[in-house]
Formats: C-alpha cells, sequence, structure tokens
C-alpha cells in the first residue's frame, strides 16, 4: 500500500492539471499561430508562469486498489500483482490466464 501522502499529492497534482488544462491548451495553440520570436517569448513566458505541478507530464498513473505507482495497466487500472490474483479469482470479466 503506497503512502497516504503520495496518493493525496497525485489527487493534488490531477485537480491542478484539470483547473490549468485550457490556459496550458491554448496557449500552446497560440504559441503555433504566432510568427514573431518576441511574441512567442512571451506566451512561453505565460506558460513557464503556471504552477509545475499542473503540467499533465507529472501526473502518475496509480493502481486503483493499492496506490502503487509501477506496472500499471491501462485497461484495468490495476498494477500486475493485483490484476493476476483477480483474474485467478475469476473477479475480472473477460480476462482469462493465459496457457500454452
Amino acid at each position: 500500500m503506497a503512502k497516504k501522502s503520495l496518493i493525496q499529492r497525485e489527487k493534488k497534482r490531477k485537480k491542478l492539471e484539470q483547473k490549468y488544462h485550457l490556459i496550458r491548451r491554448s496557449s500552446k495553440k497560440e504559441i503555433s499561430k504566432v510568427q514573431s520570436l518576441s511574441d512567442k517569448w512571451e506566451i512561453h513566458g505565460r506558460l513557464q508562469s503556471l504552477p509545475r505541478n499542473s503540467a499533465p507530464t507529472r501526473l502518475h498513473r496509480r493502481c486503483f486498489s493499492t496506490g502503487r505507482p509501477r506496472a500499471n495497466f491501462r485497461d484495468f487500472g490495476l498494477s500486475g500483482h493485483i490484476l493476476r490474483e483477480m483474474v485467478q479469482a475469476c473477479l475480472l470479466p473477460g480476462a482469462t490466464r493465459s496457457s500454452w
């Protein structure tokens, strides 16, 4: 189980990313449309003035049940070992164990 503080920090980052998403997207579109370099620098400065934790690259996908930050499957939102346990217990519909 991940520390509660790390999970809360990740939730805070997610909320900040959603708050500044439109501002960030419009600024990036504006940069691509502007021709002069000085205007691009000005818009880039506005982008840099946004909080660092509002950048989408700072978000980290975590396991839904344990909060584990590594080995996550996007389709299920679970880490590898939890996914394996749930498949073996037949708790995930449509997921089967591989055999060859």
